[in-house]
């Protein structure tokens, strides 16, 4: 009894001490669980801190490189979760104060990095490129999370480690408390069932939690690669798109222009490059010292004030402001049409100006073309009329003074003033038969004639009456050339053009007398008001005199309109000879240029039967791929040229005078043929460009072109003979057929 007794005591203390020992680890299991679970929160927490840090970053480069809105939204949202987070976690590690310490170290980095991502924000939403610059160079957000992600790293090594001592300890506590359930009675073996069951609970819990923190992780970081791909996706449609706008807006042919209030140019297309020398970067006042701007007459200054630019950037809009721009640089001047408007910020203060120029010199030059071709039309109906009536009025005059003349024959004195009275009314009859001739109502008696044989009899008809001072020079096509002319009429006009040349050489020279065929192209009509375009019969009269500047070209052929000294020219002489030239069907047209002489060319209507055996098809024309250097100082001429060699296949670059295409060829670029005009301004000719480009080039071709013919060029030595020249104007096959000729010359070692 005793001894049931005290193994009963024995039995009940070992029971007590069990349940003592097993309460013990029971408690001791439940706080290992609870660590465990805390620590797995503290790694959650700290996932999730990583996530909100990579999403305001991730927001933050989104709106940089699209400026999406939502990217802003999305930033503001991440960043305002960022501080909870972070102090959450302070607050689960407080009992580690190696793991606060980490955790204070990247505080201020962490305000840091999302205030330099809001800071990447605000500088593109001002679109202030210079400070994007100068934060990207610092590169401190980088920096900044290099460091937050190096000291995370640390932090949630620590708690790995802390975790997987904390799941040993919680393993060794569940297999003492199996020991002792296995050594108790039934009640402690279902107590320690429980507890065993408990722990496996407390394990798989732990074991789910860390594999939903994992795969919660994954998650994110899944979502983060995402969006980073949507980024990539979205930068390079943002590329794509920006390349398409910029190459189109550097195509268009109009020029645009943004400046900002300090006169800072900010956006200039090629267009502006071309007209006004400027590009991005420079200033207004860059462009007023590289070009003077004049009123559309091309005489009257623009004041600085009153220029478009300044007008804008004051407030005013306006459309179509005809400006005339002569470059101090070279350039070749430019007529254009501007159009202003201010650019204000949203308090509604000017914060630029932006400007649309539209060249219209090729249109200013044809409407000063066709309003000069309608000035002539019209001054020879007025003349033509006056001519008419004052011709009716002459016939009484000279009628009256031959029946004056008769009836005063014994009275010497009076009858002297009677034959003066009637040299006048010669003299004025012979004036009124030019004006009628410039007004195209003259009596013609059109016929086929032999024009090679008429020029060969002029030009021996001059010798005695121009003087010995002044060589005569023929040079005729060798075929014959009919054309269906009044004869009288063109030796008039050509006798009337050796005397004009006369003049123009006061201290001797050369005349020179040219006969071929030519064909006036449609191109040639459309730029020449009244052209019809075929083929015709041309005389040249060239001469090495004084030559005449723009001004007096463009009016020679104006009756009464002369450069000669009173009493020693009518001014009709250039009258009647355009006259002549219109009412047989033909052309005249002048090339002259001051101190290089002039040729004025006669296109003649051929016979009918000439034409009928010249309809031959024409052999297809040759083309090429070279690259083409054009310098011609017309600039109608110089685009028609450009368009023809790229329609024949050739790569052709243009400019206007000598001293540009210098420029070309010492920038690099690839010349395989000089294309250029013999007489330039500038006071580089063509011969002297050829000759420097051969040195700088010595395997580039030459093929000279002038208004002048080939031979007055070699007269005037401007040429060297042997030199290829295409004569002006000229058809496309004439430019396909000379351009090959010239490339095909072996050049000069």
């Amino acid at each position: 009894m005793i001894r049931r007794g005290v193994a009963a005591g024995i039995g009940l203390g070992m029971l007590l001490g069990i349940g003592v020992a097993s309460t013990a680890l029971d408690i001791k299991s439940r706080h290992d669980v609870e660590r465990v679970n805390h620590t797995l929160k503290v790694l959650q927490d700290t996932s999730e801190l990583r996530v909100e840090l990579r999403q305001a970053e991730a927001a933050g480069r989104g709106y940089a490189l699209t400026g999406a809105p939502t990217f802003i939204d999305d930033f503001r949202a991440a960043s305002a979760r960022i501080p909870a987070a972070f102090a959450a976690l302070q607050a689960e590690v407080s009992d580690s104060p190696a793991q606060v310490e980490r955790l204070r170290s990247i505080d201020e980095l962490i305000q840091r990095r999302i205030a330099i991502s809001g800071e990447l924000i605000r500088l593109h939403t001002i679109s202030d490129q210079a400070g994007i610059d100068a934060l990207n160079a610092r590169a401190e957000g980088r920096a900044a999370m290099a460091v937050i992600s190096q000291r995370l790293d640390d932090f949630v090594a620590e708690e790995k480690r802390q975790l997987a001592a904390r799941t040993a300890t919680s393993r060794t506590t569940g297999t003492l408390l199996l020991a002792a359930d296995l050594a108790g009675v039934m009640l402690i073996l279902l107590l320690a069932a429980y507890l065993i069951r408990s722990t496996y609970l407390s394990n798989r819990a732990l074991r789910s939690s860390l594999s939903r923190s994992k795969a919660e992780t994954s998650s994110l970081e899944a979502r983060a690669l995402e969006q980073q791909d949507h980024l990539i996706a979205a930068y390079e449609n943002l590329r794509h798109s920006s390349e398409i706008l910029e190459n189109t807006f550097n195509s268009m042919a109009e020029g645009v222009l943004v400046v900002e209030p300090d006169g800072k140019i900010v956006i200039a297309n090629e267009a502006v490059a071309q007209f006004l020398g400027m590009r991005p970067g420079k200033t207004f006042n860059e462009m007023k010292a590289a070009n003077q701007f004049y009123e559309s007459d091309g005489i009257t200054p623009i004041a600085d004030a009153a220029l478009p630019i300044a007008r804008t950037l004051r407030g005013e809009e306006f459309d179509r402001k005809e400006v005339v721009v002569k470059p101090t640089d070279g350039r070749p001047q430019v007529r254009l049409m501007v159009s202003g408007r201010p650019l204000r910020n949203p308090d509604g203060r000017i914060g630029g100006a932006a400007m649309v120029y539209h060249d219209i010199t090729n249109a200013h030059e044809t409407e000063r073309l066709l309003q000069q071709a309608q000035k002539l039309d019209a001054i020879g109906k007025l003349t033509g009329g006056v001519a008419h009536d004052f011709n009716n009025m002459l016939t009484i005059i000279t009628g009256s003074i031959e029946a004056l003349v008769e009836q005063i024959k014994d009275r010497p004195a009076t009858a002297e003033l009677a034959a003066l009275i009637g040299r006048a009314a010669d003299r004025c009859t012979e004036l009124i038969r030019h004006l009628l001739a410039f007004a195209r109502k003259q009596p013609l008696r059109p016929r086929d004639i032999d024009v090679n044989s008429t020029v060969l009899d002029i030009a021996k008809l001059l010798r005695p009456t121009l003087g010995e001072q002044i060589e005569i020079n023929s040079i005729i096509e060798e075929e014959t050339l009919i054309a269906h002319v009044d004869s009288a009429q063109l030796a008039n006009s050509l006798v009337n053009l050796a005397i004009n040349a006369r003049d123009a050489m006061p201290n001797g020279g050369k005349l020179l007398l040219e006969t071929h065929k030519a064909v006036l192209d449609e191109a040639y009509a459309a730029a020449n008001a009244g052209v019809t375009p075929g083929p015709y019969i041309m005389v040249a009269v060239s001469d090495t005199g004084t030559g005449m500047p723009a001004e007096v070209r463009d009016r020679a052929f104006e009756p009464f309109f002369t450069t000669k000294e009173a009493g020693k020219g009518s001014g009709l002489g250039l009258s009647m000879v355009y006259g002549f030239a219109k009412q047989s069907g033909g052309h005249v047209k002048i090339y002259s240029e001051e101190g290089r002489g002039t040729t004025v060319r006669l296109y003649l209507p051929p016979a009918k039967a000439s034409i009928e055996a010249d309809a031959v098809p024409e052999a297809p024309v040759p083309l090429g791929n070279e690259n083409v250097l054009v310098v011609e100082d017309d600039t109608l001429v110089r685009q028609f040229v450009v368009g023809q060699l790229h329609g024949l296949g050739y790569t052709a670059m243009a400019v206007s005078n000598g001293a540009e295409a210098l420029a070309a060829v010492k920038a690099g670029e690839r010349v395989d043929l000089l294309f250029t005009d013999v007489i330039m301004p500038g006071g580089m000719t063509g011969k002297e460009l050829a000759d420097e480009v051969k040195r700088l080039r010595p395997q580039a071709r030459v093929l000279y072109t002038s208004g002048y013919t080939d031979n007055a060029m070699i007269e005037h030595g401007q040429l060297d003979h042997g030199a290829l020249l295409l004569s002006k104007p000229y058809r496309r096959s004439e430019l396909a057929r000379m351009v090959r000729e010239a490339l095909q010359v072996e050049p000069v070692a």
